[in-house]
């Protein structure tokens, strides 16, 4: 079939029709007909030559051009397509490097196979531009809910009908059992939407937490208007949840509004979550409380906050304890999930035996190290002194508020306890000189000789060898191993060495030795430095 021999206004509505079809523009679809009759008069012509095809716009008339190239003498590679600026000049003036020689070459009969070619690659190039359309429309979406119909299974997952697209549900986000058979309505949340070779992939979840956000903000007005504000969600997918909701009008309840007249609101999300069980309890800013409403129904009794640790302990009624845990854990996974803590609980009875073993321990540790007896070491434990240095380095004044205690029996604590602790210093001292320890090490600020006697025993005996550890040997870590999480123990972790102390302890040598130029040094930089450390330790595990 020759070009010429068509209807040549065919062209331009065979290029209306596709575009209208596929909702994309029509001068893509043209340029994908320029492209595909261009490789079809290669094929004819010479494969090296460089043809071009221009249809135009009005009247559907396509001119096919061979088009060569000027270039430089010693750059010439395709004969067919370049020459160079002695040979340009019988065709042009005052030929110029990059100048080109524009020559119409008779339109191209299209076989049966140039056809087949030509319409390949033009449904290919419809389909490129049929995905940036659907990944433009899409992206912005990410993170709302959609609704769509169901096409058809596949090995599990859904293949949803979002109109203009298709949208993926994988079965690890389908909550619990769920099946749907095609033509079956469907709501997700759009977790994301991302272009890749295939096309743009908008991927959906029902189990997201976002996703019951997202759905009360539909059923609660003032979710959606911003008078109540959603701090956080934790969900365990057809199963139950927590959500933790704060109202900015002291007007307004927060829970209530959530769960509406006679419930109609939070029933309407149940109802899409499939029965999912529904916890809604006030945000606080004090975390304590915060946790005390987040392990409703549990009544707690206390509450004891490590904040270095992140870590909280609730202590709860020996017959509330199965309460607070839940089926499984789940009550307390849930708020630990939503208050982002590490939650030990406790029962009352537990929570004593512990204090007392504690307590115990301390007052033996008193009755040993300072010579005293039972009932004056329990005194200084009941006072809330933990250790010896507490004792030997703490104001006076805080001595003098124990019953029986006078300044002179103050002094005399005081002294047998640094007198303890210099003996536990010259001792361990003398172990780490014997181990190797070098002066170097010894006399860096901020090591201990405990500190430095742990170093010496792991074969870290000079400023050197401090300067080449990473923060995670020596204040601890977690790795992951065959896909568990692993906990390092650091060289200094049990005297207390954080990571962040531990970073500044290793730059700070590392600038002594003169390994790194503090002029050019800030604390990006040695963020940076010491995050290496880290991912190469990661990357080794």
């Amino acid at each position: 079939m020759a070009i010429t021999s068509a209807n040549q206004l065919e062209l331009l509505q065979t290029a209306e029709a596709v575009a209208r079809e596929k909702m994309i523009e029509p001068e893509l679809v043209i340029e994908a007909m320029e492209d595909s009759l261009a490789r079809a008069a290669k094929s004819r012509y010479g494969a090296e030559m460089d043809i071009r095809v221009k249809i135009d716009r009005r009247t559907g008339n396509a001119t096919f051009t061979r088009v060569r190239t000027v270039v430089a003498d010693d750059a010439v590679e395709n004969y067919q397509a370049e020459l160079t600026v002695e040979q340009a000049k019988p065709y042009l003036d005052n030929p110029q490097i990059g100048d080109e020689i524009i020559d119409q070459v008779p339109p191209v009969e299209l076989g049966r196979i140039a056809a087949q070619s030509a319409k390949q690659v033009i449904l290919q190039r419809v389909r490129e531009a049929e995905r940036d359309r659907q990944y433009e429309e899409f992206k912005d979406r990410a993170g709302s809910i959609i609704n769509g119909v169901v096409k058809r299974e596949e090995y599990g997952n859904i293949i949803v009908d979002v109109g203009r697209g298709e949208a993926i549900l994988r079965r690890n986000e389908k909550i619990g059992r769920e099946s749907y058979r095609p033509n079956d309505r469907i709501r997700a949340y759009i977790k994301d939407v991302r272009r890749e070779t295939r096309g743009p992939q908008i991927f959906l979840s029902r189990t997201d937490p976002q996703f019951m956000a997202e759905l009360f903000k539909m059923e609660v007005p003032e979710i959606y208007d911003g008078v109540i504000e959603i701090k956080a969600v934790a969900r365990d997918p057809g199963s139950r949840a927590k959500i933790a909701v704060i109202s900015h009008d002291g007007s307004i309840d927060p829970v209530g509004a959530c769960v509406g007249m006679r419930g109609s609101r939070v029933q309407a999300v149940v109802g899409e979550l499939q029965g999912e069980k529904i916890d809604i309890i006030p945000w606080n800013e004090d975390q304590a409380t915060f946790l005390v409403n987040a392990l409703q129904p549990a009544e707690v009794s206390k509450v004891v906050f490590d904040e270095e640790a992140n870590k909280i302990e609730v202590v709860v009624p020996d017959e509330q304890l199965s309460l607070a845990i839940g089926r499984r854990g789940q009550n307390v996974r849930l708020a630990s999930q939503l208050t982002g803590l590490d939650i030990d609980i406790l029962t009352d009875e537990e929570e004593s035996k512990r204090r007392q073993a504690e307590f115990n321990t301390r007052t033996a540790l008193f009755m040993e190290q300072l010579d005293l007896d039972e009932f004056f070491a329990q005194l200084l434990v009941a006072e809330g002194f933990t250790n010896l240095e507490e004792v030997a380095y703490v104001d006076q004044d805080e001595l003098l508020t124990i019953d029986g205690v006078d300044e002179g029996t103050a002094a005399e604590l005081q002294a047998r306890a640094r007198d303890v602790l210099e003996a536990k210093n010259k001792a361990a001292l003398d172990a780490a000189r014997a181990l190797g320890a070098e002066d170097s090490l010894i006399e860096f600020e901020g090591l201990t000789p405990q500190m430095v006697e742990a170093l010496a025993k792991d074969d870290v005996k000079t400023l050197e060898d401090f300067a080449t550890c990473a923060d995670w040997e020596l204040a601890g870590g977690w790795t992951t191993v065959n896909g568990a999480r692993v906990k390092d123990e650091g060289l200094l972790e049990p005297y207390g060495v954080t990571l962040e102390d531990a970073q500044t302890m290793v730059m700070t040598a590392r600038v002594m030795l003169g390994w790194v130029d503090p002029t050019e040094l800030d604390d990006t930089d040695a963020e940076d430095d010491l995050q290496d450390d880290d991912d190469n330790e990661e990357a080794g595990a």
